[in-house]
């Protein structure tokens, strides 16, 4: 696992950001920038790829006269850093994907409560930490995806009924390792108990048209392909694949259709995920991250989240990604993230029993 730094400043008093623990068995490659004529500087670790994030944060960077220091690299390694490295960190801000992510980052004793008014008001209180260590910048929501030469659209419903026999080797899922899909498990169980999320999750690996495989775009390209009929995917992935320059990843776009779960009366809605960002435990840019954060949930930042990245912003008001508009708007479940990271021992521990490999 490797992490990239793409500008580098000294802090005075502390480690350069480029001296961490283990920094040198990590990282593929070091830039190095000054900030002489700048306010300010804030360091940030992103388990968001640099082009899902950067050009946002240089724009902040610009508007702000702030530098800002971005490595990024997987979330395992980001976090087994920020853990080792401890009060001596240079890292401000910790930004990464899934709530069951930022919750391990909070357990960990790795972040750092933040009170914003701001944050507050832009983001609903269900997709951020009740105790301000975390809060979401951007949502997708892991959805039914289905061939509609294969399904009618009339057939499908809930997460639920996935379980149900008539898809007996019809769908194809990726490996329980995957946290999206701990996520998935975690908000079932809040929702429908212990009992029937096991009964689920042993249905669903009955109905498996072959052993859990690849990554989302695999799983939307197979359900193209006709490997199986139908796939839970997030949503970005597959506005992705309609951005793509390749003809083949848009005749994906193009070949496969979302629907949207739970939306009957009384059913609790799409399950959703957010991307997120928190302030490190050992941050000592606080004015400029909390900033940055901010600004992160503003008109434009959010309006550029939707149509690079094709998330759903977190503020009211935004438009939705250019290429999930067609699917109109839908609604979400609104259970607290938090909980996903409180109840994902216990959906790992469910998929495991059911044989999720």
């Amino acid at each position: 696992m490797s992490l990239t730094l793409r500008k580098v400043v000294k802090s005075k008093g502390r480690k350069s950001i480029f001296n961490g623990v283990g920094f040198v068995a990590l990282t593929s490659s070091l830039l190095l920038s000054t900030a002489l004529q700048a306010k300010g500087e804030v360091n940030i670790y992103s388990a968001r790829k640099e082009s899902l994030i950067k050009p946002v944060l240089d724009t902040f960077s610009k508007e702000n006269d702030v530098v800002v220091n971005l490595i990024t690299g997987s979330a395992d390694a980001l976090l087994s850093r920020l853990k080792a490295e401890g009060d001596a960190s240079p890292a401000d801000m910790f930004i990464t994907v899934d709530a069951g992510r930022l919750h391990r980052a909070k357990a960990a004793g790795v972040l750092q409560p933040l009170h914003s008014d701001v944050l507050n008001a832009n983001i609903p209180s269900h997709l951020r930490d009740s105790d301000g260590y975390w809060f979401g910048l951007s949502q997708r929501a892991r959805v039914i995806f289905y061939n509609p030469e294969k399904v009618s659209s009339k057939d499908l419903s809930t997460y639920e009924d996935l379980a149900n026999a008539k898809w007996k080797g019809r769908i194809c899922v990726r490996s329980s390792a995957n946290v999206y899909n701990q996520s998935l498990v975690a908000s079932m169980l809040e929702a429908d108990g212990r009992e029937k999320t096991q009964a689920w999750v042993k249905g669903l690996m009955s109905n498996l048209a072959r052993p859990p495989f690849g990554g989302d775009i695999d799983l939307l390209k197979a359900v193209a392909a006709g490997v199986c009929d139908l796939t839970l995917a997030n949503t970005y992935y597959y506005g992705r694949l309609g951005q793509s320059d390749r003809a083949d990843e848009r005749a994906v776009y193009n070949t496969v259709k979302l629907f949207w779960p739970n939306q009957g009366k009384g059913e609790r809605g799409a399950h959703v995920n957010v991307s997120g960002a928190g302030l490190t435990s050992a941050a000592t840019n606080i004015e400029n991250a909390t900033l940055l954060l901010e600004y992160l949930t503003n008109h434009a930042s959010q309006e550029w989240y939707a149509h690079v990245n094709n998330e759903y912003p977190v503020v009211t008001g935004v438009g939705a990604p250019e290429m999930l508009a067609p699917y109109g708007t839908f609604r979400a479940d609104t259970i607290s993230l938090s909980q996903l990271g409180v109840n994902n021992r216990e959906a790992v521990e469910v998929m495991d029993i059911a044989g999720w490999k």
